[in-house]
């Protein structure tokens, strides 16, 4: 049963509908901003928009390094097996590796990076854990759809995340195009909270990160939040950046291209807003999605990104 103290309700026998947002999007800095931090242009632009979009962050070598540990891994037998993986509904494609940053030391190596905590802790102005991590593919013809959806109505109702402080970024190991199935974004959308209806389910996981039928808005609602702000593709060659709000409305579509499309996606959240017990009244979802037993701040890895010896 939800409590009627939750200033973020959803999927407790409400309607659908639309609520303003409760919390900050940039919060107050702790401590002077880190040597990486954004511009206060492209601060601004994140508080406006909640989603910053930071073209060739990474160098050609890294980025061939990155990918070539994506490689790996779908190449992985045994991983392929694993809790881990996810696969596509009724296929036995992968569609996302969960839990990254520990199961690759380069991954780890890169969640920590200076030149993506900085920002982190800039906008969410605390130190940070990963709460979630993960490898998403769309290989060229193939590639499904990830339906519209806010992340952090998942993450508080599911995980029992407290608060909108957290943030998503996403580096991009491969060009996303208008063609591959980009990640798209509705700008101004974290500013509303969209309550979505329907009971979840004991072991949602299961079916959700397959394909997502509750937590996710409705029409109206989407329509509304598009009329406002419209929709936005930040599209770019491979190794840009978007670190985008918890709170904001994104989705992608199906990539009917030849051209596959990859990209790694590591969740800060605030140590300050630790996980709790979910909302929902069901038991957190595995460790290997949602990060419950440690909060450790993540320390500041300088310099360029290195082979990882095996």
């Amino acid at each position: 049963m939800v409590q009627s103290s939750d200033r973020y309700q959803s999927r407790g026998g409400q309607t659908s509908g639309i609520r303003r947002r409760q919390d900050p999007v940039v919060y107050p800095a702790a401590l002077p901003p880190g040597e990486h931090a954004l511009s206060e242009h492209q601060l601004a632009g994140y508080r406006r928009n909640g989603f910053v979009f930071l073209k060739n962050f990474f160098p050609e070598d890294e980025v061939a390094l990155l990918l070539g540990e994506a490689q790996r891994m779908v190449a992985d037998a045994a991983l392929r097996q694993s809790e881990e993986a996810i696969t596509e509904p009724g296929s036995d494609a992968v569609r996302s590796f969960f839990r990254v940053h520990q199961l690759s030391a380069l991954y780890g190596r890169l969640a920590a990076d200076a030149r993506l905590l900085d920002i982190a802790c800039q906008i969410l102005g605390d130190e940070v854990y990963v709460h979630q991590s993960r490898l998403n593919l769309k290989p060229g013809f193939d590639g499904k759809e990830f339906y519209w959806h806010s992340d952090f109505e998942t993450w508080h109702v599911e995980d029992g995340m407290p608060r909108m402080r957290a943030v998503s970024c996403i580096i991009l190991l491969t060009e996303n195009n208008e063609f591959n199935g980009p990640l798209m974004l509705i700008p101004g959308s974290h500013r509303h909270y969209v309550v979505c209806t329907g009971e979840t389910p004991e072991d949602h996981y299961k079916s959700s990160l397959k394909q997502q039928d509750i937590g996710v808005p409705d029409h109206d609602s989407l329509s509304f939040l598009v009329a406002q702000g419209g929709i936005r593709a930040p599209k770019g060659p491979a190794g840009s950046v978007v670190f985008f709000d918890c709170n904001t409305m994104h989705g992608s579509g199906s990539n009917l291209s030849p051209f596959p499309r990859s990209n790694l996606f590591f969740v800060y959240n605030a140590v300050s807003n630790a996980l709790q017990m979910p909302v929902c009244g069901l038991k957190p979802r595995p460790e290997f999605i949602a990060t419950q037993q440690d909060f450790t701040p993540l320390r500041r890895e300088t310099g360029p990104l290195k082979p990882v010896v095996r």
